[in-house]
């Protein structure tokens, strides 16, 4: 049942591969040929992994190269992959293990920049394993028998706490994995609908914020350089259009870049598309934006995977990664 609520089955996704082509403007490469701005639908997290974009948006790197966004906010990069497949968006973001576990059945998924990675540093990353104010967990172990919230399961939330549970000496399939949005993630917290979250940036300054605290660097504990998440289009999609797969490469890249080197930009682009207070921006972590995806980090993924029963056959990482 929890491989269902993925949405990633291969007879589903597959199916809508024939349609895949039906956002592809006249079926084959156009950005740009008439001096006209091509229009491409991008599916996000809204959570501060893609803040690159939107300051990418904002600086004219996509401009620059002939592309205009829309940009389209999803739950998880679960749900965003059916939506690059079948021409919903001719981009999506998604967490690493999401793209893996499509690329395990067969769906044809291609990375083609990077998007987010961890600091590198535990106890300071931009995602934590949090708990509510008052909670007596103190740390991954902990959780078994209880229930920790995701934003979508069977991805890199509940691979990473799996993780962290393990690496702690428990037993990660004691835990109880409950599907919900990041931002709902703090309130459920408060309230006890759940007793821990998987929670980004900026959902983890809320939960700071309210006086609820971290109990492990879930992200850390798979892998200090973590690639957490890519940006993906269709196998069809790029072989019609690899031209305009090219201009959005190198305007990403360029977006990866900038914000790296500009993080009070950063905190400043996710008043736009968050509901976070401008009063917890300076206490936000934020992530790395590296050039190029950390590919020994994506193997361990992989690895988890396969522990943890995501996949019905290993993933060929040379088909997904650029």
């Amino acid at each position: 049942m929890r491989r269902l609520l993925v949405g990633l089955t291969a007879g589903s996704v597959l199916a809508a591969v024939t349609a895949c082509g039906s956002s592809d403007p006249g079926g084959k490469d156009t950005a740009g040929s008439s001096g006209e701005a091509t229009t491409v639908k991008v599916g996000i997290v809204p959570v501060l992994d893609v803040a690159p974009v939107y300051l990418g948006e904002k600086q004219g790197f996509y401009a620059d190269r002939g592309l205009e966004l829309e940009l389209v906010p999803a739950q998880g990069g679960a749900a965003i992959v059916p939506g690059v497949i079948s021409g919903q968006f001719q981009f999506g973001f998604s967490n690493t293990t999401s793209l893996l576990v499509a690329r395990s059945k067969n769906v044809p998924v291609k990375a083609v920049a990077n998007g987010v990675a961890s600091t590198g540093k535990d106890g300071a990353d931009f995602a934590a394993i949090t708990v509510g104010k008052g909670s007596p967990l103190t740390s991954a172990k902990q959780l078994e028998g209880k229930k920790a919230a995701v934003n979508t399961l069977n991805n890199i939330c509940d691979t990473s706490i799996r993780e962290s549970v393990r690496k702690d000496g428990g037993d990660p399939s004691k835990v109880e994995f409950v599907e919900m949005p990041f931002d709902r993630m703090p309130a459920a917290l408060d309230g006890g609908q759940v007793d821990a979250a998987c929670t980004p940036e900026p959902a983890l300054a809320t939960v700071k914020a309210a006086g609820g605290k971290e109990i492990a660097s879930n992200f850390h504990d798979v892998s200090p350089d973590l690639t957490v998440a890519m940006y993906f289009t269709s196998e069809q999609f790029a072989g019609k259009n690899p031209d305009l797969v090219k201009k959005f490469q190198e305007a990403t890249a360029e977006s990866l870049k900038y914000a790296d080197s500009h993080p009070e930009e950063v905190r400043q682009i996710l008043t736009t598309y968050t509901k976070i207070p401008a009063t917890l921006l300076e206490r936000l972590t934020l992530p790395r934006y590296p050039a190029e995806p950390d590919r020994p980090s994506i193997e361990r993924l992989a690895e988890l995977g396969e522990r943890d029963g995501l996949f019905e056959k290993a993933p060929d990482l040379d088909e997904l990664l650029p």
